[in-house]
């Protein structure tokens, strides 16, 4: 596999993951998301999975996307992983109802030009 085509992996599994977040909380509100923890945790396994796969994209392709925040999102990773400390459920919140979109709208021509052209689940 060349370097475009493991980023370009890496890259299916941010919008993937970003996208079932999306459904998850549809229609929720904070309050039903801080009471429900199987929905909160099913939003937190999402986000380790944009994170890890953030963390193996390579270094040059970060590069060209700047407007990213990498070190945020592989650093909201580790306190997920790692439980270092208290894990907000408002800040997680956030992330998934404000962040999100613009992660993919950033990322998805990336994909579209390494010739991806269906729909991604």
């Amino acid at each position: 596999m060349h370097p475009d085509e493991r980023d370009a992996a890496h890259i299916f599994d941010i919008i993937s993951a970003a996208h079932d977040i999306e459904r998850f909380v549809a229609g929720v509100d904070l309050h039903r998301f801080e009471t429900d923890k199987m929905l909160r945790y099913a939003v937190e396994r999402q986000l380790l999975v944009i994170g890890e796969a953030a963390k193996h994209l390579s270094e040059d392709f970060r590069k060209k996307v700047p407007s990213v925040p990498w070190n945020a999102i592989i650093g909201l990773r580790n306190i997920l992983a790692h439980e270092y400390g208290e894990v907000l459920t408002e800040r997680i919140w956030l992330v998934a109802i404000r962040d999100l979109r613009g992660l993919v709208e950033e990322l998805l021509p990336y994909l579209r030009k390494q010739g991806y052209n269906e729909d991604i689940p």
